[in-house]
C-alpha cells in the first residue's frame, strides 16, 4: 500500500487516538524543514501507554509494509520517536510533552485536521 505523506500522518493520528492518546497534534512542518513533512505528537498518561501507541502504530504500518526508518527511546517510554522519514512521530509522557513543547518550538508549522472534525 503506498501512502502519501499527508495521508500517513493522518492514519497515524487514527491510530494513536484508538489507543486513547491524548492531545492528537500533526503539524504540516515542510516548509520550515527539510527532513520530513509532517510531525505527529501526542501523549500518554503513563510509561505502559507511551510503550502501547507506538507499538500499535508499528505493528499497525508493519502490515502495510511501512516500517520505520529509525526509532529512538522505546526502552525508556518517555519520549519515544518514530520516523518514518516524511513523517516523525513524537509519543510523549505527559510530563516530557509539557517540558519539551515541540508545539511551541514549532509554532510557524500549520497544524492538519487529521480527523476531518469527528471526535
Amino acid at each position: 500500500m503506498f501512502l502519501g505523506s499527508r495521508e500517513l500522518a493522518k492514519l497515524i493520528a487514527r491510530l494513536v487516538e484508538d489507543k486513547k492518546a491524548e492531545d492528537i497534534t500533526v503539524l504540516d512542518i515542510g516548509k520550515l524543514l527539510v527532513i520530513t513533512d509532517y510531525f505527529v505528537i501526542c501523549s500518554g498518561k503513563t510509561k505502559r501507554q507511551v510503550k502501547t501507541i507506538s507499538e500499535t502504530i508499528q505493528e499497525e504500518l508493519d502490515k502495510e509494509g511501512i516500517r520505520p526508518l529509525g526509532t529512538e527511546g522505546s526502552r525508556e517510554a518517555r519520549w519515544v520517536l518514530l520516523d518514518y522519514g516524511d513523517v516523525v512521530v513524537h509519543v510523549f509522557l505527559t510530563e516530557e510533552r509539557e517540558f519539551y513543547q515541540l508545539e511551541r518550538l514549532w509554532r510557524d508549522a500549520p497544524r492538519l485536521n487529521w480527523n476531518n472534525g469527528h471526535r
